[in-house]
């Protein structure tokens, strides 16, 4: 048996950055474009843009730089700030699901098989 942990930031009350969107930024910087994470993610093109958006407004920092397309379509890279965001989330999430897990063990251990 074990233990899972989710970790989110909020802001207000309110869901800004999570394991969602870190992977929405992966597919972006894997496809190269918003189009392509979305298809890959198998989300509509329109969610994928306002998640971004929404998460840069609630943020305070640009995630992607855009590029509109055009007859070979638009491109999408990742700012220097997302990168950033993406590794200090994955360190965070990292060190809180070691942390579960260690007290799960801790608390349960012998209890549960």
């Amino acid at each position: 048996m074990n233990v899972k942990s989710k970790v989110w930031l909020e802001k207000e009350g309110k869901a800004v950055f999570g394991a969602g969107k870190l992977s929405l930024l992966e597919a972006i910087e894997s496809e190269g474009s918003i189009s392509g994470a979305a298809r890959k993610l198998n989300m509509s093109f329109r969610h994928a843009w306002s998640s971004i958006n929404s998460a840069e407004e609630n943020l305070g920092i640009k995630l992607i730089v855009r590029k509109k397309g055009g007859t070979g379509g638009g491109e999408s890279t990742l700012t220097k700030e997302a990168g950033i965001l993406m590794k200090k989330y994955s360190i965070l999430f990292e060190e809180v699901l070691d942390f579960s897990k260690d007290r799960f063990h801790s608390i349960f251990s012998g209890q549960l098989r």
